[in-house]
């Protein structure tokens, strides 16, 4: 890691002290991830953000030609993290266009595997990743004021996870030594167990195909699966009450911290956990059973519910260009006309875009990364909103609150929260536990649903897994059904990877895909400036956070901007390498919209 220094002198103190910090790589998914600020340390407060990535991969390019059969195979290779969950999107989409519908059972096996997937990479992340930044090292290290503190403070729910003091639990957090650290890498062994039992491989599942799956379903199989997700239903009796401790308590050391990573409530969820009561894969129905998913789907604008109807979110799926290295497809071909309802489809809807990829030099104030834009077109308003998926698990919770459809006995939307239910485990009583909309899209809040959504995935897998059983008891095991590639033919799978919003669109034509556009929460979250100017959520959440940090720019480390950005969960944010140099120090004048002058 490299040193800044910037020099300040008294009769320079009504100055802007900006100074430009880069971060690159962040992340290494959908390409690097790459976080460029202008830092104003006389305001203690980030001016100027761009998000970045500088690797293209083209998927939407050679899918054209391919058998539509191997689009989930092919797709799941996007990532290697939440490969399942583009395999899983591949299905629902290829379902909808060959026309056929999985056994129950099939769903449920399904849902199983994505709950178990949801539980591993949620802890993982959360545990081994994103609480390195509040462990005791990182603390001492930028905030030493809130160490101390945090020694002194007693821990409120210490009695349920142990820890005595908010001291305790950072130290715990550290990293390969802490012992929370150590407990939550055993966890992650044996929910990574618990998806392959379900989907055969992680993170490439082998046992998903369009039509079911190839998991045969047995007592045994179950039986693995539950013995494994009590064991996690009983952790995370601990590690709810943990977590709000340690984040009720930067509210309080740091007051203002909730202004770290805050942005305006523009949160979309595409649903999960289909129910197959009412799913049947057509686009006819999809409003109906979009509905009935365990995840309900819905776009939450200014904390308002706008919609919850897959229809309506599909069809306002709009993909800008603005500052990305791309040509504009506008006047290229159109693959949709109308949807199957007669709905018209927009020429920058995903079934309709063209990839012309031009590559060339960044620049910040033209083009400067290879994402693009994707918004949703807001018909009450005419805007073009971009939403942010919160990591996931805040959108999921919120348009599920909202919405109060949701009622499985384990887990319950009551219309201003979520209601968990966690039955008795081998030492530990049954829990309720309760998710309530905060005041804040912000660092800290995306954080803490996190956590509760590890504690959802886990009750619903209760329930999935009590339905699976019954389908095995009553005798019907047939985990697939049997389909015809048509000739022609489109279709569209809604889904909740990991990190948020998934949809896969596909366009089949003379037995082979046409066109193909995989949408993960990636390019929804560290998509740049559009051609309207309005940033990307990462470029906006980091844009005017205020610094907490106790370090000057010579010993700055960026630890309020590295909470804000990892609040979204980008993959792989142990790839962290922050280059400085020598800085540059940028000596500026007052301008209303960011507080100086170029």
């Amino acid at each position: 890691m490299g040193t800044i220094t910037a020099v300040r002198t008294e009769a320079e103190a009504d100055k802007s002290q900006l100074v430009e910090m880069n971060w690159d790589p962040i992340t290494r998914i959908v390409g690097s991830l790459g976080i460029f600020t202008k830092i104003d340390f006389g305001k203690r407060k980030v001016a100027e953000c761009h998000s970045t990535s500088s690797i293209f991969r083209g998927y939407s390019i050679f899918m054209k030609g391919k058998d539509p059969r191997d689009a989930h195979f092919i797709t799941s290779r996007i990532c290697g993290i939440c490969g399942d969950n583009h395999a899983t999107c591949a299905t629902y989409a290829q379902n909808m266009a060959f026309g056929v519908r999985p056994p129950a059972i099939a769903e449920w096996i399904v849902n199983l595997g994505e709950a178990a997937e949801y539980m591993f990479d949620h802890n993982i992340f959360q545990d081994n990743l994103v609480g390195v930044d509040f462990c005791e090292k990182m603390v001492k290290e930028t905030n030493p004021g809130v160490w101390e503190k945090a020694t002194k403070t007693a821990a409120p729910h210490a009695e349920l996870h142990g820890f005595r003091t908010i001291g305790d639990i950072m130290t715990a957090l550290n990293p390969f030594t802490g012992s929370f650290y150590r407990e939550t890498l055993q966890v992650s062994r044996y929910t990574r167990e618990m998806f392959c039992l379900m989907e055969g491989r992680h993170v490439h599942p082998s046992t998903l195909y369009p039509g079911g799956v190839g998991t045969v379903p047995t007592v045994q199989l179950f039986t693995d699966y539950i013995v494994r997700l009590m064991k996690y239903v009983e952790f995370m009796k601990k590690v709810v009450p943990l977590h709000d401790d340690l984040f009720d308590f930067f509210y309080e050391a740091l007051p203002g911290y909730e202004e770290v990573g805050r942005r305006r409530i523009l949160l979309g969820c595409w649903g999960s956990f289909n129910n197959p009561d009412v799913c049947d894969y057509t686009y006819q129905k999809m409003t109906d059973w979009g509905r009935g998913m365990f995840v309900t789907p819905g776009v939450v604008v200014d904390g308002k519910l706008v919609t919850t109807d897959l229809v309506d979110i599909n069809l306002n799926i709009r993909i800008l260009l603005g500052s990305s290295y791309y040509d504009d497809w506008q006047n290229s071909e159109t693959f949709v006309s109308k949807d199957p309802l007669g709905n018209p489809v927009d020429q920058r809807h995903p079934w309709n875009q063209s990839t012309l990829p031009r590559p060339q030099k960044r620049d910040f104030k033209d083009k400067y990364t290879w994402v693009m834009s994707p918004r949703w077109y807001d018909a009450r308003t005419k805007d073009y909103l971009a939403l942010d998926t919160g990591g996931g698990p805040i959108a999921r919770f919120w348009a599920t609150a909202l919405a109060g459809i949701v009622d499985i006995g384990y887990v319950k939307a009551t219309g201003h929260s979520v209601k968990i239910y966690l039955p008795k485990t081998v030492s530990l009583p049954e829990v309720e536990l309760e998710w309530k909309i905060p005041k804040w899209s912000n660092a800290i809040e995306r954080d803490r649903a996190r956590t509760y959504f590890q504690a959802y995935a886990a009750a619903s897998a209760l329930h999935f897994a009590e339905q699976a059983l019954a389908e095995l008891h009553a005798g019907r095991t047939k985990t697939w059904n049997d389909f015809k590639v048509p000739e022609e033919a489109i279709g569209c799978g809604f889904h909740e990877a990991v990190r948020g919003v998934l949809s896969h669109h596909v366009v089949i034509r003379n037995h082979k895909i046409a066109n193909y556009h995989p949408y993960p929460p990636t390019p929804w979250n560290a998509n740049p400036r559009d051609m309207y100017g309005t940033p990307g959520p990462y470029e906006d959440a980091v844009q005017n956070t205020p610094i907490f940090e106790e370090n000057g720019p010579d010993k700055f480390k960026g630890i309020d901007i590295m909470r804000a950005v990892r609040s979204f969960d980008p993959c792989l944010p142990c790839g962290v390498h922050m280059y400085l140099g020598n800085g540059k120090v940028l000596e500026t004048s007052h301008s209303p919209m960011f507080g100086y002058q170029p």
